[in-house]
């Protein structure tokens, strides 16, 4: 068991370098080990590209002459249950079958309805030793957006707000006003780089203006989407610049602008996130983060569609203006980000 422990955690460690690029579909890394040592490996790189197993058993073939031998002698690890259909690409399981490999350790099952416990069989008819369950709660972990999405048909959410030393968000006369420092906004810049889409409400995009891109950090900018009731908003602001798909949440009007897509919401009274999350999860966008302002988190937090919170404490004060949110739960982890304390929580 402990040797299945070291390869499923450098399966673990592959499968995070396709952070933010391999949306919708899951993280997923392979090992594929003969004799104790690894002779091939990889991930699922780019969405619609080869998933892990696939560039793990091409890793093998590229590397040794014997390698169709070698296959047949090995196990190969995968951090998530190998597929057995038709995609962009063709099943996983089926390579593993066509290249005798004769046994697969897995991570954790794939919940998608087309997979789920269906790779497994398909191995297991074919003669192949399956062994599961090898570190799945860290599996499922670092899929928790994927698995979000599919077993409950919304996008996974992280709340993101900073709030001054004595419980503000901002002040009340809606003038700008930086509470944190360089360091939490590259942090910032970075996590946007790893979700599919960021969302703000009208104040925010009026107030700041802020472009909600990955200028600080790496990576692809998210969709950004808003939410302009009766599209009150100045249409130079930054978030209609064109340079990212941006989606517009309103009663008035549905149609496409460009990359600017507007949806309409026919109860806007009601349900609002509920109504926004779904529309997110029908465009396949499996992660969200919500930057503000303080109204459209609150709305969040208490309609219970929140998955994670990442709170900034900065130095300043404000003695009054608009409070922060607040949450209950019990604080995961807290560390120090420059001169500011960054809070995680997870809802429970």
């Amino acid at each position: 068991m402990h040797q299945h422990q070291i390869y499923m955690r450098r399966c673990l460690e592959l499968a995070k370098l396709g952070m933010g690029k391999v949306s919708p579909n899951p993280m997923v890394g392979a090992v594929i080990v003969h004799n104790d040592t690894i002779i091939g490996e990889g991930y699922h790189e780019q969405y619609g590209h080869a998933h892990a197993e696939v560039n793990a058993v091409n890793q093998v073939l590229n590397r040794y002459d014997n390698a169709a031998g070698l296959l047949k002698q090995s196990v190969i690890y995968v951090s998530l249950e190998p597929c057995a259909h038709y995609g962009k690409t063709p099943p996983c399981a089926d390579l593993i079958i066509k290249h005798q490999i004769p046994t697969v350790v897995i991570g954790c099952r794939d919940p998608f309805d087309e997979v789920d416990g269906k790779g497994i069989e398909k191995l297991e008819a074919a003669g192949i030793k399956v062994v599961a369950g090898i570190m799945e709660d860290e599996c499922r972990w670092l899929n928790r957006r994927f698995f979000t999405r599919i077993q409950k048909h919304r996008p996974y959410v992280i709340l993101k707000w900073a709030q001054t030393t004595d419980g503000f968000f901002a002040p009340d006369d809606k003038t700008q006003f930086w509470i944190t420092g360089i360091e939490a906004r590259k942090l910032v810049h970075k996590w946007r780089g790893e979700e599919d889409a960021i969302l703000v409400g009208k104040n925010t995009a009026a107030i700041d203006n802020p472009q909600l891109n990955v200028r600080f950090g790496k990576g692809k900018s998210p969709k950004r989407v808003v939410i302009d009731r009766r599209l009150e908003l100045d249409k130079s602001l930054n978030i209609f610049d064109q340079s990212v798909d941006t989606l517009i949440f309103n009663e008035i009007r549905a149609g496409v602008d460009g990359k600017n897509k507007y949806i309409a919401l026919e109860d806007f009274d009601r349900f609002v996130p509920h109504y926004i999350l779904y529309q997110l999860y029908m465009l396949d966008i499996q992660s969200l983060i919500i930057e503000g302002g303080a109204a459209t988190l609150n709305s969040f937090i208490e309609a219970g569609l929140w998955d994670e919170a990442r709170i900034f404490v900065g130095k300043a004060t404000l003695a009054n203006g608009i409070k922060a949110p607040v949450i209950n739960d019990i604080v995961s982890d807290e560390y120090l980000c420059g001169n500011d304390i960054l809070k995680v929580l997870y809802h429970r």
